[in-house]
């Protein structure tokens, strides 16, 4: 059969409950050896039946064990009531950072021109004399950043006019040579109308044609051979040649 497990309450039986309370008081003394025996523990033990007789086991002594759990109160109880170094040091420091942050606020609050009430005559003249002096480093600051933006801007204005100068001035040359290459042939200084080669007196393509049609007109009808009519093409091409060159040679390249 299993064992049952007791319900843990006041045994009403009076037997009953000093047999349980001599077993269960032997059983605390022998863990309480072995606790001692296994671990080198030091302990004590003051047990007190419902009649009031003192049952007590201790590892050493109960009254040395008992004076030295009063010693380690008082240590405990002395550490609670001082605080530590460390913990003064950051009181401390608390302390003195609320109030260096409470007189900066002050003086934010003063400066903004709030809080002016607790002043006397001699405070607000301090004060109105910090304030010139901050507004007139504020108001040269401002003026040297404009005037290197100022400086900023003419450095690049001049770049831009530089760059303007030396693509107007490539633009000239581009110009000037175009204008040479389309500029016509000139003669002693004066240009030449090339109207015709007749106006210079030479024959064109189309009166060589004509003389030599003319001329072969007059070899047929003198029955002269083919050959001629073939050498005085050849004469016309020659002549339009020779006539032709002078004005190749006035063209510019």
């Amino acid at each position: 059969m299993t064992r049952q497990k007791i319900q843990i309450k006041k045994i009403d039986n009076i037997a009953a409950r000093q047999v349980t309370f001599s077993k269960r008081r032997r059983g605390l003394f022998k863990k309480s050896l072995e606790l001692s025996t296994l671990c080198d523990a030091e302990i004590a033990l003051l047990v007190f039946s419902n009649t009031g007789k003192l049952f007590e086991y201790s590892s050493t002594s109960t009254r040395q064990v008992i004076e030295r759990r009063n010693l380690q109160s008082e240590r405990i109880d002395r550490l609670n009531s001082i605080p530590s170094l460390e913990l003064q040091l950051q009181s401390s420091t608390c302390a003195m950072l609320s109030k260096e942050i409470a007189e900066k606020t002050s003086e934010l609050r003063r400066l903004r021109g709030e809080e002016l009430h607790g002043l006397d005559l001699e405070e607000l003249k301090e004060l109105e004399k910090l304030l010139e002096g901050g507004l007139n480093r504020v108001s040269q600051t401002k003026d040297e950043r404009f005037f290197k933006e100022i400086n900023t801007l003419k450095m690049k204005g001049a770049e831009l006019i530089e760059e303007n100068h030396q693509l107007k001035q490539k633009m000239e040359n581009s110009s000037h040579v175009k204008a040479q290459h389309q500029r016509p042939p000139t003669m002693h200084g004066e240009p030449l109308a090339l109207t015709s080669l007749s106006d210079w007196g030479y024959l064109t393509l189309t009166e060589c044609r004509k003389v030599r049609d003319d001329d072969a007109k007059k070899c047929s009808s003198s029955s002269s051979s083919p050959c001629i009519i073939l050498l005085l093409t050849s004469v016309c091409i020659i002549i339009f040649i020779n006539n032709l060159w002078p004005v190749i040679q006035l063209v510019p390249e």
